[in-house]
C-alpha cells in the first residue's frame, strides 16, 4: 500500500520499518518542546495522508522501558482526515531519561478498519464469561 507523506521540516526522516515483518514504522524526533516540565512534545516534521478507510496508530517503541517516560494519550489515533504534523506527547518524572532530537521516538502502524453501526436491542446473547470484568478470567 503506498502513502502519501510530506515533510514539513529538512531534518525529517521518512518512517521505515526497522526489520522484514515488523508492523510499526520507526518515527525519528526532529525536535522537543518541553510543555510545562512534565510532559515533552516529540515533533516528526512528518504529515501523512492516511487512506480512507484506515487510520493510523502511534505507539511508543519498546525501548520506551529504558526512558520511563510514557505517551500521555497511551495512543495516538491519525484519522484519515487529519494533515497535520505527527507528534508524540510523552508524560515523564525528573528521573526519566529524555529521548534526544535525532532519536526514534515511536512508531506508526497503519491498519484498516471496519465502518461500525450500532443496533440497539433489549438483549446481548449469553456467553459463559458473561458481565464478568477484571480479573474474571483467572490471575
Amino acid at each position: 500500500m503506498k502513502v502519501k507523506i510530506k515533510k514539513l521540516h529538512n531534518d525529517a526522516v521518512v518512517p521505515k520499518y526497522a526489520k522484514p515483518g515488523d508492523a510499526g514504522m520507526d518515527l525519528t524526533a526532529v525536535s522537543a518542546v518541553n510543555d510545562n516540565g512534565r510532559h515533552i512534545t516529540y515533533h516528526t516534521g512528518l504529515a501523512v495522508e492516511i487512506p480512507k478507510g484506515y487510520v493510523g496508530l502511534l505507539f511508543p517503541r519498546s525501548s520506551v522501558y529504558k526512558t520511563d517516560m510514557f505517551l500521555s494519550n497511551c495512543v495516538g489515533v491519525i484519522d484519515s482526515g487529519y494533515r497535520g504534523e505527527l507528534m508524540l506527547k510523552y508524560a515523564f518524572t525528573s528521573d526519566s531519561e529524555l529521548y534526544k532530537v535525532g532519536d526514534r521516538v515511536g512508531q506508526l502502524i497503519i491498519m484498516p478498519y471496519p465502518e461500525v453501526q450500532f443496533e440497539l436491542v433489549q438483549e446481548l446473547s449469553s456467553t459463559d464469561r458473561g458481565a464478568g470484568g477484571y480479573g474474571s478470567t483467572g490471575s
